[in-house]
């Protein structure tokens, strides 16, 4: 027997199953490693790249921003849930676990920056977001959709004049003309909504400011600090969470644990809180796939389908000189978001030719024996 086993031919059959099976093993981990990267760049931040492509992207997160406002809607007037703080929590609840689901299994990166952040930065972010999603809900229950998507374009007046204020900012005079044709036209749809509600309008007005805060805190802890989208709701939502709770006394009404829970609304709710998580991953995929100013020129044709819907399904009547206010103010933001990519293109061809001076430098520095390399910048969306 062992002189069959070493026989020339039958060691040469030996040695090609054996690098058969090696050559299957490989196979089979290259196959594991394609499908976890793969679904490893459908959550991860604004520098991965996302197999969906910009145009599955933006349809993905059109469908769901559009979907999670009417069916917030629907919870709290068709349903009767009357709690929107405890809907905000409940989103929070859903997206926390799918996260921590998600990154047991390896399929959603959530590593925090290698530079160290504050713990403050995260804790302000923390509290700004539970104090505006928790409004954001709580204005959505007592104004028309039409009231509540013209109070959110609000956001950006007031993000500009935050940034001013805070940070001496300065936009050009088109920029701020064009601004205060977007608040012009906001007032007046808001105002002279037939739907007018004083509590819901004064809500919608305390909104404005905390969730400008987070926009403004959002985008510098991404930009400057290098998190991802995800990473930094995994970090913030356990804040979020202790805010929300403290704010259910205050903003909802007692008697949540005598609601009809039935596995008709149960399921809405449900499906309510699983469209919070999308919007966050959508949103990271929208911006990833596509530019800033794409993803905000898609959100004026989401304000027109919202306000659509509005009408369609929950029969709201703004009147006429509240559609005409709408109108005046899409119209406004429209020119903002044009003169932000013309100002992003200029910016383009000013680091462009910078870099085209500077790459003859960078040659002869190497010719020279430095043995530094320069890097000529990245695109941060």
């Amino acid at each position: 027997m062992l002189g069959f086993l070493i026989r020339k031919d039958v060691r040469k059959i030996l040695k090609r199953k054996d690098s058969d099976a090696g050559e299957r093993g490989r196979a089979l981990e290259e196959v594991r490693s394609s499908l976890f990267s793969k679904l490893r760049s459908l959550g991860g931040g604004k520098r991965q790249q996302t197999s969906l492509g910009p145009p599955v992207a933006l349809a993905f997160n059109f469908l769901v921003s559009v979907s999670i406002i009417l069916m917030n809607k629907l919870v709290l007037v068709k349903v009767g849930f009357n709690y929107p703080i405890f809907l905000s929590f409940i989103h929070y609840i859903c997206s926390w676990l799918i996260m921590a689901v998600l990154k047991a299994l390896s399929i959603l990166s959530l590593s925090s920056p290698p530079k160290s952040t504050k713990y403050s930065s995260l804790l302000s972010l923390g509290i700004v977001m539970s104090l505006s999603t928790g409004l954001a809900n709580v204005s959505l229950k007592y104004n028309s959709v039409g009231f509540y998507q013209m109070a959110k374009i609000a956001v950006t007046p007031a993000i500009v004049l935050a940034e001013f204020i805070l940070f001496s900012k300065r936009i050009s005079f088109l920029k701020v003309l064009a601004l205060a044709v977007v608040s012009i036209g906001v007032s007046v749809a808001t105002v002279t909504d037939l739907q007018f509600h004083l509590f819901g309008a004064c809500v919608a007005l305390a909104w404005i400011i905390p969730s400008a805060i987070n926009k403004i805190l959002w985008s510098n802890l991404q930009q400057q600090e290098n998190w991802t989208a995800m990473a930094l709701m995994w970090k913030t939502t356990p804040i979020t969470l202790f805010f929300l709770l403290m704010m259910m006394p205050s903003l909802d009404p007692p008697g949540v644990l005598s609601f009809n829970w039935n596995f008709h609304n149960s399921a809405i709710i449900g499906g309510s809180a699983f469209l919070g998580f999308l919007l966050q991953w959508s949103g990271a995929l929208a911006l990833g796939a596509t530019s800033a100013t794409t993803h905000v020129v898609l959100g004026q044709f989401k304000t027109c389908v919202i306000l659509l819907g509005g009408f369609l399904i929950f029969g709201s009547n703004p009147g006429l000189t509240s559609i005409l206010g709408a109108m005046f103010a899409l119209g406004g933001m429209s020119f903002y978001t044009y003169l932000n990519l013309h100002s992003q293109q200029q910016s383009v061809i000013t680091s462009s030719r910078q870099s085209s001076f500077l790459l003859p430098k960078s040659k002869l520095s190497k010719e020279n024996g430095d043995g530094h390399e320069e890097t000529y910048g990245e695109e941060h969306v």
